[in-house]
């Protein structure tokens, strides 16, 4: 069971202006390794409702480097591996369009959602947000700082491995009728519901 886990907080309304990623990279059904950027936007706007949620401000990431400095490394942990993230529609959005932004190419991977895999693993939940499902699982969560958030949807993606008795997340993907998402230098299609 390996993959990688991410998750962007963006300065505002703006899908470029990620503020800060957390990755988390999983292997044979174990975290490994965890990172954590905060990253200065192209635009150095922090909207007050960005900022009561996650709490990063300008001065936070005025000496941090832009998206195209810390991308190298940070595409070593995507290119050919399954990516997972909780509202992975978001997520990937934002990672299109800070590569958008900077003129670099896609990278190909594949990827799911833990919401989606949550609704249909547990339907009976009264929502599936990261923090519900999180408290679930008894998952220690300081929600939308974006390491705690990786972390949190890295475990969730495991014990739903564990529950549906899967080896990986494309064995999974393929039990819960959902084919994966893909990224690469040709565009994106999102993960549905195979019927």
């Amino acid at each position: 069971m390996n993959f990688t886990a991410i998750d962007f907080e963006t300065a505002n309304a703006q899908r470029n202006s990620a503020c800060s990623l957390g990755l988390v990279r999983v292997k044979n059904g174990v975290i490994v390794e965890s990172k954590e950027w905060l990253i200065s936007p192209p635009e150095m706007y922090f909207h007050p409702m960005n900022v009561s949620i996650h709490g990063i401000t300008e001065e936070d990431v005025a000496n941090q480097p832009s998206f195209n400095y810390i991308w190298e490394e940070v595409e070593d942990y995507l290119h050919g591996e399954m990516v997972i993230a909780h509202n992975a529609s978001f997520d990937v959005s934002v990672l299109r369009a800070c590569l958008e932004t900077y003129n670099i190419p896609f990278p190909e991977f594949d990827y799911m959602c833990t919401v989606q895999i949550s609704r249909n693993i547990w339907p009976s939940m009264p929502n599936h947000k990261l923090n519900t499902m999180a408290h679930l699982f008894d998952i220690p969560l300081r929600h939308h700082d974006a390491l705690e958030d990786t972390l949190a949807c890295a475990k969730i993606a495991i014990k739903a491995c564990e529950v549906m008795n899967t080896k990986n997340i494309s064995d999974l993907a393929q039990e819960i009728r959902i084919a994966p998402g893909k990224l690469n230098i040709n565009g994106y299609k999102a993960p549905k519901k195979i019927k």
